[in-house]
């Protein structure tokens, strides 16, 4: 269940009403304008932010103008259609990718590929590729993990890499060869790997951050659930910063504090996930139709079908 529900100030904070009760529209399907931008008041010093974030290949534009900001302990998804830039972006916040214009800062210091190294002892990527040459077990895969601390190594390498897996659900595979793993699986071992990277809290003290790209993509169900559920908590009870990118917006309503939607390397959205993820805007950005719905256990979800409006300049008939 979803405790964020019974948080008064959370629930008035994402629906902007007294004492958090829902909004009028996710209740009678009124919708909203789909232009939200709702930023939190921090300064670059405080988390992970991003102004203004350009990025050209050529005379194609994958981003243009964004703006993000994420606090510790906070949980991100960005959201959008294929080829809306949301991996781009992803691999501009961990320095992994320079931007052409704007600059991006994590923990108040400027973000850089030079920096990568730097970076890994308090931020870990789990990118969408990750593909292992060599068929190591699950836990050696688990251990390069701790490659960043391996000059100044904790006291307690073995048990973070056994805490890891348990997290996971991968601790009964840890002596089973990666590649003999299903896709679901090795995606599991390998999100394990990225947690026992910044398990433990820096010894500077500065916060710790997980950026996730699509990591509920090859699991099923439950494990999606699982996943997001396990990194939400990790969010909660140890300050690290999460941020996800994700292809379902009912993930975003359920899991996430934020949500920044992406269209055409634009942002089209931005804000708590209630008040962003709108059958209007929704609508508009995937090209579907939506409705909504509440869960058993009361956090709103989405009805999605197909059938949304043609898009601009195409020739449906075709």
């Amino acid at each position: 269940m979803n405790a964020r529900r019974f948080d008064a100030d959370w629930r008035s904070a994402c629906c902007e009403m007294p004492g958090g009760e829902s909004p009028h529209w996710f209740d009678s399907g009124v919708e909203a304008d789909d232009h939200v931008f709702d930023t939190p008041t921090l300064t670059e010093g405080e988390g992970l932010c991003a102004r203004g974030v350009g990025v050209r290949v050529g005379t194609s534009t994958l981003l243009q103008g964004v703006d993000l900001q994420l606090a510790p302990g906070e949980v991100g998804a960005i959201l959008g259609p294929n080829g809306a830039g949301k991996s781009t972006l992803l691999s501009v916040l961990a320095g992994l990718r320079a931007p052409d214009s704007g600059r991006v800062t994590l923990n108040g210091q400027a973000v850089s590929p030079a920096q990568v190294h730097q970076l890994a002892r308090h931020r870990a990527v789990l990118p969408q590729e990750t593909a292992v040459a060599f068929d190591f077990r699950v836990q050696e895969v688990v251990e390069l993990g701790r490659y960043p601390h391996h000059l100044q190594p904790s006291p307690n390498e073995a048990a973070i890499v056994r805490a890891a897996m348990q997290a996971t659900g991968v601790a009964h595979m840890a002596q089973r060869a990666i590649a003999s793993l299903s896709g679901g699986e090795r995606a599991r071992a390998q999100l394990a790997r990225v947690m026992a990277q910044i398990w433990e809290p820096s010894a500077d003290g500065a916060p710790r951050w997980l950026l996730l790209d699509e990591p509920t993509a090859a699991l099923d169900l439950r494990h999606q659930h699982d996943t997001l559920s396990t990194v939400q908590r990790w969010a909660r009870e140890q300050g690290v910063g999460v941020l996800a990118v994700l292809h379902d917006p009912n993930l975003a309503l359920r899991y996430a504090d934020r949500v920044w939607v992406l269209d055409g390397g634009a942002l089209r959205a931005s804000g708590h996930p209630v008040r962003v993820l709108q059958p209007a805007l929704v609508q508009g950005v995937w090209q579907v139709q939506a409705s909504t719905a509440r869960a058993a256990d009361g956090v709103p979800q989405l009805l999605i079908a197909a059938g949304g409006p043609p898009l601009p300049g195409k020739d449906h008939n075709a």
